[in-house]
């Protein structure tokens, strides 16, 4: 499930939930959910974590194990 890659993104960044929470403008406790699976993401949360992680939203929910962001069209 693609929880898991929020955790690994999370750990591979060095960072806390608690940061990462921050960032998104919510608690940590809602964050933990995210990542345990007991809550569906919001779509806004997950295009914030691609561009953050500079990474692409198709990573995060495990549509593509191609970490590279695709190219902004114009």
């Amino acid at each position: 499930m693609y929880y898991h890659r929020l955790r690994d993104l999370r750990e591979d960044h060095d960072l806390k939930q608690k940061e990462v929470a921050a960032f998104l403008g919510i608690d940590q406790r809602v964050y933990s959910n995210y990542e345990a699976g007991k809550r569906e993401i919001p779509t806004r949360f997950v295009a914030a974590l691609a561009q953050y992680y500079k990474t692409s939203s198709d990573y995060i929910l495990e549509l593509t194990d191609i970490k590279k962001p695709y190219p902004m069209q114009k």
